[in-house]
Protein backbone atom coordinates (compact mmCIF):
# COMPACT_ATOMS: atom_id res chain seq x y z
CA UNK A 1 0.00 0.00 0.00
CA UNK A 2 2.64 2.29 1.03
CA UNK A 3 4.46 1.42 -2.50
CA UNK A 4 0.75 2.48 -4.32
CA UNK A 5 0.88 5.70 -2.33
CA UNK A 6 4.31 6.64 -3.39
CA UNK A 7 3.50 5.65 -7.15
CA UNK A 8 0.15 8.10 -7.05
CA UNK A 9 2.18 10.66 -6.17
CA UNK A 10 5.03 10.68 -8.43
CA UNK A 11 2.41 10.41 -11.52
CA UNK A 12 0.20 13.31 -10.06
CA UNK A 13 3.70 15.07 -9.91
CA UNK A 14 4.10 14.70 -13.47
CA UNK A 15 0.86 15.62 -14.24
CA UNK A 16 0.76 18.74 -12.52
CA UNK A 17 4.36 19.64 -13.90
CA UNK A 18 3.36 18.86 -17.74
CA UNK A 19 -0.25 20.77 -17.05
CA UNK A 20 1.94 23.22 -15.67
CA UNK A 21 4.39 23.59 -18.76
CA UNK A 22 1.17 23.52 -21.23
CA UNK A 23 -0.16 26.59 -19.61
CA UNK A 24 2.99 28.76 -19.79
CA UNK A 25 3.88 31.26 -22.72
CA UNK A 26 7.23 29.76 -24.88
CA UNK A 27 9.61 32.57 -23.16
CA UNK A 28 8.89 31.29 -19.94
CA UNK A 29 9.11 27.13 -21.31
CA UNK A 30 12.80 28.59 -22.54
CA UNK A 31 13.57 29.61 -19.33
CA UNK A 32 12.97 26.57 -17.36
CA UNK A 33 15.02 24.67 -20.25
CA UNK A 34 18.22 26.79 -19.63
CA UNK A 35 17.72 26.84 -15.69
CA UNK A 36 17.93 23.26 -15.90
CA UNK A 37 21.00 23.12 -18.35
CA UNK A 38 22.27 25.88 -16.21
CA UNK A 39 23.44 27.63 -19.14
CA UNK A 40 25.31 30.67 -18.04
CA UNK A 41 25.99 34.16 -19.81
CA UNK A 42 29.24 34.89 -19.61
CA UNK A 43 30.81 38.42 -20.77
CA UNK A 44 31.18 39.13 -24.23
CA UNK A 45 35.35 39.86 -24.17
CA UNK A 46 37.61 38.58 -22.00
CA UNK A 47 40.82 40.46 -21.65
CA UNK A 48 44.28 38.85 -20.52
CA UNK A 49 47.79 40.38 -20.55
CA UNK A 50 50.44 38.03 -20.92
CA UNK A 51 54.11 38.70 -20.12
CA UNK A 52 57.26 36.39 -20.05
CA UNK A 53 59.94 35.65 -17.37
CA UNK A 54 60.49 37.37 -14.20
CA UNK A 55 62.41 37.54 -11.65
CA UNK A 56 62.97 40.54 -9.57
CA UNK A 57 65.87 40.10 -8.02
CA UNK A 58 67.64 36.88 -6.28
CA UNK A 59 69.32 37.54 -2.30
CA UNK A 60 71.14 34.43 -3.31
CA UNK A 61 74.43 34.07 -3.12
CA UNK A 62 74.28 37.59 -1.28
CA UNK A 63 72.03 40.39 -0.74
CA UNK A 64 73.60 42.78 -2.69
CA UNK A 65 72.41 40.59 -5.72
CA UNK A 66 68.89 42.78 -5.01
CA UNK A 67 67.77 45.93 -6.90
CA UNK A 68 68.68 48.99 -4.78
CA UNK A 69 65.08 49.59 -4.69
CA UNK A 70 64.55 46.38 -2.74
CA UNK A 71 62.38 45.70 -6.45
CA UNK A 72 59.23 48.28 -5.09
CA UNK A 73 59.57 50.08 -8.39
CA UNK A 74 59.90 46.91 -10.56
CA UNK A 75 57.17 47.33 -12.99
CA UNK A 76 56.10 51.10 -12.27
CA UNK A 77 56.60 51.64 -15.88
CA UNK A 78 54.11 49.42 -17.20
CA UNK A 79 51.79 49.45 -14.66
CA UNK A 80 48.60 50.67 -16.55
CA UNK A 81 48.85 48.12 -18.76
CA UNK A 82 48.98 45.14 -16.53
CA UNK A 83 44.89 45.42 -16.19
CA UNK A 84 42.90 42.73 -17.74
CA UNK A 85 40.48 39.67 -16.03
CA UNK A 86 43.46 37.59 -16.84
CA UNK A 87 47.21 39.12 -15.89
CA UNK A 88 49.74 36.37 -16.46
CA UNK A 89 53.73 35.67 -15.78
CA UNK A 90 56.07 33.20 -15.81
CA UNK A 91 58.00 32.85 -12.19
CA UNK A 92 61.42 32.57 -12.88
CA UNK A 93 62.43 31.71 -9.66
CA UNK A 94 61.35 31.03 -6.10
CA UNK A 95 60.22 32.53 -2.90
CA UNK A 96 62.77 31.88 -0.23
CA UNK A 97 64.28 33.84 2.48
CA UNK A 98 67.33 31.78 3.06
CA UNK A 99 69.09 28.62 2.20
CA UNK A 100 71.63 27.49 -0.07
CA UNK A 101 71.47 25.82 -3.67
CA UNK A 102 72.22 22.25 -4.38
CA UNK A 103 72.80 23.36 -7.97
CA UNK A 104 75.69 25.52 -6.96
CA UNK A 105 77.26 22.42 -4.84
CA UNK A 106 81.52 22.70 -6.39
CA UNK A 107 80.93 25.71 -7.84
CA UNK A 108 81.59 29.26 -7.37
CA UNK A 109 78.18 30.69 -6.19
CA UNK A 110 78.47 34.36 -7.66
CA UNK A 111 78.61 32.60 -11.54
CA UNK A 112 75.81 30.20 -10.30
CA UNK A 113 72.64 30.63 -11.65
CA UNK A 114 69.68 30.05 -8.53
CA UNK A 115 67.03 32.36 -7.95
CA UNK A 116 65.62 33.30 -4.85
CA UNK A 117 63.20 35.67 -4.19
CA UNK A 118 62.71 37.03 -0.49
CA UNK A 119 59.07 36.09 0.73
CA UNK A 120 58.00 40.25 0.48
CA UNK A 121 58.66 40.05 -3.40
CA UNK A 122 55.16 38.21 -3.76
CA UNK A 123 53.34 41.11 -2.49
CA UNK A 124 55.08 43.30 -5.64
CA UNK A 125 53.77 40.59 -8.21
CA UNK A 126 50.25 41.32 -6.49
CA UNK A 127 50.46 45.13 -6.14
CA UNK A 128 50.83 44.85 -9.80
CA UNK A 129 48.46 43.19 -11.01
CA UNK A 130 49.43 39.32 -11.25
CA UNK A 131 46.72 36.99 -10.82
CA UNK A 132 48.13 34.10 -12.88
CA UNK A 133 51.81 32.90 -13.09
CA UNK A 134 53.41 29.34 -14.13
CA UNK A 135 55.77 28.02 -12.25
CA UNK A 136 56.85 25.58 -15.07
CA UNK A 137 60.10 26.28 -15.13
CA UNK A 138 64.01 25.61 -14.62
CA UNK A 139 64.67 27.89 -11.91
CA UNK A 140 61.39 27.57 -9.14
CA UNK A 141 63.07 23.98 -8.16
CA UNK A 142 66.85 25.84 -7.76
CA UNK A 143 66.50 25.22 -3.73
CA UNK A 144 64.20 22.06 -3.92
CA UNK A 145 61.44 21.20 -2.12
CA UNK A 146 61.76 24.36 0.43
CA UNK A 147 61.58 26.95 -2.57
CA UNK A 148 58.72 25.05 -4.26
CA UNK A 149 56.60 24.71 -1.05
CA UNK A 150 57.35 28.45 0.11
CA UNK A 151 56.77 29.43 -3.11
CA UNK A 152 53.28 27.55 -3.48
CA UNK A 153 52.40 28.94 0.53
CA UNK A 154 53.19 32.37 -0.77
CA UNK A 155 50.97 32.44 -3.79
CA UNK A 156 48.17 30.96 -2.07
CA UNK A 157 48.53 33.22 0.68
CA UNK A 158 47.97 35.95 -1.91
CA UNK A 159 45.70 34.21 -3.68
CA UNK A 160 47.28 33.94 -6.76
CA UNK A 161 46.73 31.21 -8.92
CA UNK A 162 49.48 28.98 -10.32
CA UNK A 163 50.47 25.67 -11.59
CA UNK A 164 53.17 23.73 -13.42
CA UNK A 165 54.62 21.21 -10.81
CA UNK A 166 53.73 17.82 -10.33
CA UNK A 167 51.51 18.38 -7.37
CA UNK A 168 49.86 20.90 -8.47
CA UNK A 169 49.31 20.45 -12.70
CA UNK A 170 46.79 22.91 -12.83
CA UNK A 171 44.31 25.14 -11.45
CA UNK A 172 40.48 25.55 -11.95
CA UNK A 173 38.48 29.28 -10.81
CA UNK A 174 35.96 31.38 -11.49
CA UNK A 175 36.15 35.08 -12.16
CA UNK A 176 33.55 37.71 -12.87
CA UNK A 177 31.23 34.78 -14.10
CA UNK A 178 33.70 32.76 -16.31
CA UNK A 179 34.87 29.64 -15.06
CA UNK A 180 39.18 29.58 -15.95
CA UNK A 181 41.30 26.30 -15.78
CA UNK A 182 45.32 27.04 -16.11
CA UNK A 183 47.83 24.58 -16.70
CA UNK A 184 51.58 25.16 -17.63
CA UNK A 185 54.51 22.73 -18.90
CA UNK A 186 58.11 22.95 -19.06
CA UNK A 187 60.66 20.09 -19.75
CA UNK A 188 62.59 20.45 -16.40
CA UNK A 189 62.40 18.26 -13.10
CA UNK A 190 58.87 17.69 -11.21
CA UNK A 191 57.22 20.05 -13.44
CA UNK A 192 54.66 19.07 -16.12
CA UNK A 193 56.55 17.77 -18.93
CA UNK A 194 55.86 19.51 -22.07
CA UNK A 195 57.17 16.45 -24.32
CA UNK A 196 54.17 14.15 -23.09
CA UNK A 197 52.02 15.85 -25.99
CA UNK A 198 49.51 13.06 -25.55
CA UNK A 199 49.36 13.16 -21.61
CA UNK A 200 49.07 17.15 -22.38
CA UNK A 201 46.13 16.68 -24.87
CA UNK A 202 44.30 14.65 -22.14
CA UNK A 203 44.56 17.05 -19.12
CA UNK A 204 43.58 19.74 -21.08
CA UNK A 205 40.39 17.73 -23.02
CA UNK A 206 39.39 17.03 -19.32
CA UNK A 207 39.78 20.78 -18.32
CA UNK A 208 37.71 21.72 -21.00
CA UNK A 209 34.67 19.54 -19.86
CA UNK A 210 34.94 21.34 -16.83
CA UNK A 211 35.63 24.93 -17.31
CA UNK A 212 34.69 27.79 -20.65
CA UNK A 213 38.28 28.94 -21.08
CA UNK A 214 41.71 26.78 -20.71
CA UNK A 215 44.71 28.58 -20.98
CA UNK A 216 48.03 26.58 -21.12
CA UNK A 217 51.43 27.96 -20.61
CA UNK A 218 54.57 26.24 -21.80
CA UNK A 219 58.07 26.99 -21.07
CA UNK A 220 60.30 25.54 -24.06
CA UNK A 221 62.24 25.67 -26.48
CA UNK A 222 66.48 26.62 -27.09
CA UNK A 223 67.65 29.79 -25.35
CA UNK A 224 69.20 33.35 -26.93
CA UNK A 225 69.18 35.33 -29.85
CA UNK A 226 69.90 31.76 -31.76
CA UNK A 227 67.09 30.66 -30.93
CA UNK A 228 64.82 33.55 -32.27
CA UNK A 229 63.13 31.25 -35.17
CA UNK A 230 60.57 28.56 -34.55
CA UNK A 231 61.75 25.30 -36.14
CA UNK A 232 58.35 23.38 -35.92
CA UNK A 233 61.53 20.38 -34.82
CA UNK A 234 62.27 18.81 -31.09
CA UNK A 235 64.39 21.86 -29.82
CA UNK A 236 68.34 20.46 -28.25
CA UNK A 237 69.77 23.30 -25.62
CA UNK A 238 73.54 22.16 -24.16
CA UNK A 239 71.85 18.37 -25.06
CA UNK A 240 68.82 18.72 -23.61
CA UNK A 241 65.69 18.09 -24.89
CA UNK A 242 63.26 21.22 -24.66
CA UNK A 243 60.26 20.19 -26.98
CA UNK A 244 58.93 20.77 -29.86
CA UNK A 245 56.82 23.67 -28.79
CA UNK A 246 55.21 24.16 -32.42
CA UNK A 247 53.79 20.46 -31.93
CA UNK A 248 52.74 20.94 -28.19
CA UNK A 249 50.75 24.49 -28.89
CA UNK A 250 48.85 22.51 -31.72
CA UNK A 251 48.19 19.54 -29.59
CA UNK A 252 46.76 21.69 -26.74
CA UNK A 253 44.54 23.48 -29.02
CA UNK A 254 43.24 20.27 -31.22
CA UNK A 255 42.33 19.31 -27.55
CA UNK A 256 40.53 22.40 -26.16
CA UNK A 257 42.81 24.85 -25.12
CA UNK A 258 41.80 28.41 -25.75
CA UNK A 259 44.93 30.38 -25.08
CA UNK A 260 48.79 29.16 -25.36
CA UNK A 261 51.65 30.90 -23.90
CA UNK A 262 55.02 30.39 -24.32
CA UNK A 263 57.98 31.51 -22.61
CA UNK A 264 61.39 30.00 -21.74
CA UNK A 265 63.55 31.62 -24.75
CA UNK A 266 64.47 34.49 -23.12
CA UNK A 267 63.89 36.11 -26.30
CA UNK A 268 61.12 36.97 -28.28
CA UNK A 269 59.37 34.88 -30.92
CA UNK A 270 56.45 34.23 -33.80
CA UNK A 271 53.24 34.65 -32.96
CA UNK A 272 50.19 32.58 -34.38
CA UNK A 273 46.27 32.51 -34.53
CA UNK A 274 45.16 28.33 -35.30
CA UNK A 275 41.99 27.44 -35.05
CA UNK A 276 41.06 30.53 -34.40
CA UNK A 277 42.85 30.43 -30.89
CA UNK A 278 46.00 32.44 -29.71
CA UNK A 279 49.52 31.26 -29.49
CA UNK A 280 52.50 33.05 -28.20
CA UNK A 281 55.82 31.05 -28.75
CA UNK A 282 57.75 32.94 -26.42
CA UNK A 283 57.14 36.23 -24.94
CA UNK A 284 60.74 36.61 -24.00
CA UNK A 285 62.65 38.19 -20.52
CA UNK A 286 59.90 40.62 -19.02
CA UNK A 287 61.70 41.52 -15.77
CA UNK A 288 64.86 40.00 -15.27
CA UNK A 289 66.96 41.71 -12.82
CA UNK A 290 70.77 40.60 -12.01
CA UNK A 291 72.11 37.65 -13.91
CA UNK A 292 70.11 37.62 -16.69
CA UNK A 293 71.91 38.55 -20.30
CA UNK A 294 69.58 41.80 -21.61
CA UNK A 295 72.21 42.07 -24.73
CA UNK A 296 70.14 42.35 -28.02
CA UNK A 297 67.02 40.66 -28.29
CA UNK A 298 67.47 39.55 -24.97
CA UNK A 299 66.67 43.17 -23.54
CA UNK A 300 63.34 43.62 -25.63
CA UNK A 301 60.40 41.47 -25.09
CA UNK A 302 56.61 42.15 -25.50
CA UNK A 303 53.29 42.82 -22.77
CA UNK A 304 50.54 41.56 -24.97
CA UNK A 305 47.10 42.73 -24.45
CA UNK A 306 44.53 39.84 -26.01
CA UNK A 307 41.25 39.90 -26.57
CA UNK A 308 38.92 36.95 -26.88
CA UNK A 309 35.46 36.31 -26.89
CA UNK A 310 33.56 33.85 -25.01
CA UNK A 311 34.18 30.98 -26.79
CA UNK A 312 37.85 31.65 -26.20
CA UNK A 313 38.41 32.67 -29.85
CA UNK A 314 41.08 35.48 -30.88
CA UNK A 315 39.31 38.85 -31.18
CA UNK A 316 42.69 41.32 -31.46
CA UNK A 317 45.82 41.45 -29.76
CA UNK A 318 48.06 44.99 -28.92
CA UNK A 319 51.65 44.90 -28.38
CA UNK A 320 53.01 46.82 -25.89
CA UNK A 321 56.49 46.65 -26.86
CA UNK A 322 59.18 46.81 -23.57
CA UNK A 323 62.44 46.93 -22.78
CA UNK A 324 65.29 46.58 -20.11
CA UNK A 325 69.04 47.22 -19.57
CA UNK A 326 70.98 47.21 -16.22
CA UNK A 327 70.65 51.09 -15.57
CA UNK A 328 67.16 51.78 -16.52
CA UNK A 329 65.82 48.44 -15.62
CA UNK A 330 62.20 47.86 -17.17
CA UNK A 331 60.79 50.42 -19.60
CA UNK A 332 58.33 50.65 -22.26
CA UNK A 333 60.14 50.58 -25.75
CA UNK A 334 59.25 53.39 -27.99
CA UNK A 335 60.49 52.39 -31.13
CA UNK A 336 58.35 49.18 -30.72
CA UNK A 337 61.40 46.99 -31.09
CA UNK A 338 59.53 43.80 -29.97
CA UNK A 339 56.67 44.08 -31.85
CA UNK A 340 58.43 44.64 -35.07
CA UNK A 341 60.80 41.25 -34.04
CA UNK A 342 57.21 39.44 -33.83
CA UNK A 343 55.89 40.48 -37.03
CA UNK A 344 59.07 39.55 -39.31
CA UNK A 345 59.46 36.03 -37.22
CA UNK A 346 55.38 35.21 -37.57
CA UNK A 347 56.17 35.95 -41.62
CA UNK A 348 58.96 34.16 -42.12
CA UNK A 349 58.53 31.32 -39.53
CA UNK A 350 55.04 31.23 -40.02
CA UNK A 351 54.29 32.32 -43.95
CA UNK A 352 50.72 30.88 -44.06
CA UNK A 353 49.73 32.92 -41.00
CA UNK A 354 46.82 35.15 -41.73
CA UNK A 355 47.71 37.66 -39.60
CA UNK A 356 47.42 41.75 -40.02
CA UNK A 357 50.15 43.66 -38.41
CA UNK A 358 48.97 47.27 -37.90
CA UNK A 359 51.00 50.67 -37.07
CA UNK A 360 49.91 51.18 -33.92
CA UNK A 361 51.03 47.86 -32.43
CA UNK A 362 48.11 46.09 -33.11
CA UNK A 363 47.76 42.21 -34.23
CA UNK A 364 44.29 41.09 -35.78
CA UNK A 365 43.37 38.30 -38.25
CA UNK A 366 43.39 39.75 -42.45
Amino acid sequence: MKNFFSILILVCAGAYFLMSCQNKPIASARESKTDTLKIRKIKDTISIVAVGDIMLGSAFPSKSNLPPDDAMNSFVAVEQYLKGDIVFGNLEGCFLNAGNSSKCIGSNPNSCYAFRMPDRYGLIFKNAGFNVLSIANNHVGDFDARGRKNTARILDSLQIKYAGQLNKPFDIFEKDSVKYAFCAFAPNENTVSIKKIDSAKILVAELKKQVDIVIVSFHGGGEGANFEHLTRKTEIFYKENRGNVYAFAHGVIDAGADVVLGHGPHVTRAMEVYKNKFIAYSLGNFCTYGMFSLKGPNGFAPLVQLKINSKGDFLFADIISVKQDKINRLTVDTNHTAFKKIQTLTNFDLPENQLKFEGNGRISLK
